[in-house]
């Protein structure tokens, strides 16, 4: 059975027995009836996003056909660039709001799923923020959204625990605790288990107005001293999206009754097309910014994405994909600059790392390698970075405490006014680098275990001493896919063998059997490792590049619930 999606296309389902929600007219939740959850999808809760989704709605789907024909000049041979249309706004002395005191200093940033645990380890973790994630670190199911509601409320409110039985331990918050963001899906992504008028509620403004409308008080008066809440925004490609975001803040703060200008977000600059509109987005959102960062796995994905029909634009291994390439260091400058130029945040990427504790040499020197690539990005500007694990901050803390001295950032200081020579060749220039058998095969062996995991509920996976998520599972998935299209030569090998269909079809069913030694058989049976299989290799092969791997997989974690009470 399968249900029409509108512009998102066509989501099958599968029915569950339950109870209803009182909710507004118009509104139909489809999600399993939890008595917590309803205590989040409250009757006045719903009018706020209905609100929101009847506002904007149309605004998004403008945006969305913008964001297919900018693909098709990409795909017909045209290169994305600075756009003369808006150079007044690039050359203008304008700046943005004064940075709130309370986020002033985010030297380390943890980041993570919306999970109870989670919540408290990250806010304990002695990182400045932590960046609550129901983006790229979640599998969106019912279950984890509304849970990760019922969470972040709890924290916000600082009564959140969690009892671990198996190590019979409890979990409470600090008296100090980092400074919470949340990040809202993006606006490319449905939520349907929500309908409202007859079509799925969109993802980013559930996650956004739920939170909102829950927490804007408390979150003021108990985190951002008279500001916030505070958050992050994914995947935007233009200025135009940010000025609906900038658009859906005012309406909130109206509703809130509360200053404009009280929410604040860092928008995450990780698409190609807009390191081109860093100063309009900034711009749009100059009211309500707190700087930009450098999402450079996302990067990569959208590089690939973007240039799906250029031939002549091929990545190389993606583990040779880092920041010593130039395209990436001219990108990371140019954020630094804009952002100090603007007065604001230009935050650092992510380090990928986990602890290795069963090889202290490997262990080591992983540290060395994040210490080196956050000591380049403080001595460049950066004036805070991520970390996946709580277990890197204090190296990471020491490095920029070493060279920030006792000033929270470095916005005043650090101008880069050398950035300003930064071309747009010098952001396009095409990847160094070789390709080889085992680049196809870890892109390969990451992506099929991703996508399991993804699909059994989990968003944020380790593997490998990395912790994965979508972005670096869009990486390999994009990757194969552009390899296989244009049959490149892996030349790293030295053997002149080219990626084929067959010579993939190989590959797969021998990383498939690597897994299941890997993880062992029973592991290998309950998960969904062969589903997972199927879509990542139909990705991989498809004609047509899909823009998302998580919306084309999103179908088979949709479980839809009688309608009951809810009002049509």
């Amino acid at each position: 059975m399968s249900l029409s999606l509108g512009y998102y296309g066509d989501t099958a389902m599968k029915k569950i027995p339950g109870g209803g929600y009182d909710v507004p007219e118009g509104v139909d939740i489809r999600g399993r009836y939890d008595e917590e959850f309803a205590k989040i999808l409250t009757k006045d809760a719903l009018m706020f996003l209905a609100d929101l989704q009847r506002e904007f709605r149309n605004h998004v789907k403008y945006a969305m056909e913008c964001r297919k024909e900018a693909k098709m000049r990409y795909n017909s041979g045209g290169l994305p660039g600075f756009d003369p249309a808006t150079k007044n706004v690039r050359d203008g002395d304008w700046v943005c709001a004064e940075v709130p005191p309370a986020v002033a200093d985010r030297k380390v940033e943890i980041t993570g799923p919306v999970e109870r645990k989670m919540i408290i380890n990250a806010l304990n973790s002695g990182a400045k923020v932590f960046m609550a994630d129901f983006e790229d670190a979640l599998s969106p199911t019912w279950e984890n959204l509304m849970k990760g509601q019922v969470n972040l409320k709890d924290a916000v409110n600082g009564t959140i625990s969690f009892e671990d039985k198996a190590r019979n331990r409890v979990y409470k918050l600090n008296d100090q605790t980092a400074k919470l963001f949340v990040r809202p899906r993006g606006w490319h992504l449905p939520e349907a288990h929500i309908f409202i008028d007859g079509e799925p509620a969109i993802g980013c403004l559930v996650d956004f107005g739920l939170y909102f409308h829950h927490n804007h008080a408390a979150f003021r008066k108990t985190q951002g001293q008279g500001y916030g809440p505070f958050f992050y925004l994914p995947k935007m490609e233009n200025s135009r999206e940010a000025r609906i975001w900038n658009n859906v803040f005012e309406r909130a703060e109206r509703m809130a009754g509360i200053e404009k200008g009280s929410i604040r977000a860092t928008v995450l600059i990780e698409t190609l097309p807009a390191v081109f509109q860093m100063d309009e987005i900034l711009y749009e959102l100059r009211d309500h910014s707190v700087g930009l960062n450098c999402g450079r796995w996302d990067y990569i994905f959208s590089y690939v994405k973007t240039f799906q029909a250029h031939p002549d634009r091929l990545l190389p291994d993606r583990v040779l994909v880092g920041m010593g390439q130039h395209f990436m260091r001219s990108y990371s400058d140019l954020l630094i600059r804009t952002c100090h130029r603007r007065g604001v945040h230009a935050m650092g990427g992510m380090a990928a790392q986990i602890p290795i504790r069963d090889d202290p040499a490997a262990n080591e020197a992983a540290l060395e390698l994040v210490k080196k690539d956050k000591l380049r990005e403080v001595r460049a500007g950066h004036d805070g970075t991520w970390a996946a694990h709580p277990g890197l901050i204090p190296a990471i803390m020491e490095v920029f405490n070493n060279n920030m001295g006792d000033t929270p950032n470095l916005i005043k200081t650090m101008k880069r006014k050398d950035a300003a020579l930064i071309t747009e060749e010098d952001l396009l220039q095409i990847p160094r680098g070789v390709r080889t058998i085992e680049g196809l095969r870890l892109n390969t062996r990451v992506g099929i275990q991703y996508v399991a995991a993804w699909l059994t509920g989990t968003g944020s996976v380790p593997l490998y001493n990395l912790m994965e998520d979508a972005a670096t599972a869009e990486i390999s998935r994009v990757q194969n896919w552009q390899w296989l299209k244009y049959g490149v030569e892996l030349d790293g090998d030295g053997l002149g063998v080219r990626v084929t269909t067959e010579l993939f079809g190989k590959v797969v069913e021998e990383e498939m059997a690597r897994i299941e030694r890997e993880v062992g058989r029973d592991r290998f049976k309950k998960g969904m490792y062969k589903e997972a299989c199927k879509i990542f290799t139909r990705q991989c092969t498809a004609p047509v590049l899909d823009d998302f791997l998580t919306l084309n997989a999103y179908n088979c974690i949709v479980v839809h619930h009688p309608r009951g009470s809810s009002k049509l």
